[in-house]
């Protein structure tokens, strides 16, 4: 096709890059590729101010958005309940087995959960190509078979973030990006036209798509009402993040920001956390729009039950907030967990799709509320240190080996836990914080506890094993992060330079 360029060949490029494609995605890239350079252009003026002390506040140029007297569209039949969603990567297996995980709904993750090799990519549309027509079925090289059942989840997907380019297909010359995550309603606008282009490029009435947003940027928190009204006719709801929305906390404000504790003391009900999920709440259901909840990441285990028990009824509490906050719907990372959500659901929701009659006008949050990171009682552990240093090299290792999905300590991980961990460990050196034992957290100390970590690594695995991942490509990935004057931006940046080199290899 004229001005489109496949850089890299697959077997299955002919099914999924047809020309059809190659031209519908040429199209969009030529229509609105001026406004998306634009944007993130804004973003990066807009992040020079607040790492310099500026403060965001909500916009006083869309006060009359923020509770007027206007509703999103009704949400089409399956997207009514939305009680308990299931999320995970795209390969075949986790497809088959979430669409049939007793869920609503299934968000196939391109994004946080997909390591962006080519294979990946290709083999990540064709198998929804082939989930949507029901010929997903097979059997794994073990011999079990996978089968549809007929009544299956509703089939959502998440993109790709804009930030990350597609390096294997240029169009007129550059690489082909998809579209962001959030930070800002002009953002949710461009998404709208985006929707309007296609649809009518595609001979589809105007409103047939649907998107749920996810709040996953402080920024986003500040316009989730503008968000909505932008995207009115095509928006299907907001969803709450935690990891991703930490991040993006201390990245914004990198110089400026308190320095935050373990993450694992930085839970849901912290005040700026609390203010950002009911704040969320109120948001969706004043425009009747569906809230839906962040993720459990527990992965059961098969071997022991007493761990089990604990960690679903660390689910069971989480769930609880949730839906006593007046959420519609919540996020699980594993099917054995639908049921333990489902049940906390069903009993706020009964025989209703949604409880969006709980307005939540008792809701009142400033921006300082949003803005103000103080964590009572948090303190920065060695324990901290290690599971952040140890929980990046694991995950790094499997995103540059091409899984972008990892469980690690029973819990699946994605890239955001990843961000949040290397985020921390920069955070804690360039401010320089001191372990509640009173140690600084310095250099030394976390190329020590990277080493300690990769040693501890190698040991469980056994010298094979480790020698056969990328442990010491992630440590060095990890310490260049780590170890930067400013905080970079995304990792998955440079960690897919790294892909592409291994490709080229």
């Amino acid at each position: 096709m004229k001005g489109v360029e496949i850089l890299k060949d697959h077997p299955l490029l002919g099914e999924v890059l047809t020309e059809g494609a190659l031209g519908f995605v040429a199209a969009l890239h030529r229509e609105f590729n001026p406004v998306r350079k634009a944007l993130l252009a804004r973003r990066q003026e807009l992040w020079a101010r607040y790492r310099a002390g500026e403060r965001p506040d909500f916009l006083e140029a869309t006060a009359f958005v923020r509770g007027g007297n206007w509703r999103v569209a009704e949400a089409p039949e399956d997207l009514q309940d939305r009680r308990v969603e299931i999320t995970g990567p795209v390969d075949r297996k986790m497809i088959v087995n979430a669409l049939n995980s007793g869920a609503r709904v299934f968000m196939a993750d391109f994004e946080d959960a997909l390591s962006p090799t080519w294979d990946n990519v290709i083999r990540g549309q064709k198998n929804l190509y082939d989930a949507v027509r029901r010929q997903i079925d097979f059997v794994s090289p073990e011999g079990k078979a996978y089968k549809l059942q007929e009544k299956t989840a509703t089939l959502v997907v998440r993109p790709r973030g804009w930030h990350l380019p597609e390096k294997h297909v240029l169009v007129d010359g550059e690489p082909y990006f998809y579209l962001p995550k959030l930070e800002s309603h002009l953002e949710a606008r461009l998404w709208n036209e985006v929707f309007h282009f296609a649809q009518d490029y595609l001979g589809l009435p105007r409103g047939t798509i649907r998107a749920t947003v996810l709040i996953e940027t402080i920024l986003a928190a500040l316009e989730m009402e503008e968000i909505l009204f932008e995207l009115k006719a095509h928006a299907a709801g907001l969803n709450a993040g935690r990891w991703d929305y930490i991040f993006s906390c201390i990245k914004k404000f990198a110089d400026t920001a308190p320095i935050f504790p373990d993450r694992a003391q930085v839970t849901m009900t912290v005040p700026f956390m609390k203010a950002y999920a009911e704040l969320l709440v109120k948001s969706c259901h004043t425009h009747e729009a569906h809230a839906i909840g962040g993720m459990a990441a527990f992965i059961p285990s098969r071997k022991d039950p007493e761990v089990n028990e604990r960690a679903f009824q660390q689910v069971r509490a989480d769930k609880e907030r949730e839906a006593s906050q007046g959420f519609d719907g919540t996020w699980v990372a594993h099917p054995d967990l639908v049921p333990v959500a489902k049940e906390v659901f069903d009993r706020y929701l009964g025989d209703k799709p949604h409880q969006k009659h709980v307005k939540r006008e008792d809701v009142h949050v400033t921006a300082a509320d949003l803005l103000n990171f103080q964590v009572p009682g948090g303190k920065v552990t060695e324990a901290g240190l290690r599971n952040n240093v140890s929980v990046a090299l694991q995950y790094l290792n499997q995103w540059l080996l091409g899984n972008g999905a990892a469980a690690i300590f029973n819990l699946m991980e994605d890239a955001a836990t990843a961000e949040i961990s290397r985020a921390q460990l920069w955070q804690w050196r360039r401010h320089g914080a001191r372990l509640d034992d009173g140690r600084p957290v310095d250099t030394a100390l976390i190329r020590r506890t990277v080493e300690e970590e990769l040693a501890r690594i190698a040991g469980e695995l056994g010298a094979e094993r480790f020698a056969a991942g990328r442990f010491r490509d992630a440590a060095k990935l990890l310490l260049e992060l780590v170890e930067a004057d400013d905080l970079v931006e995304f990792l998955t940046l440079p960690a897919y330079e790294r892909v592409l080199a291994e490709e080229r290899r």
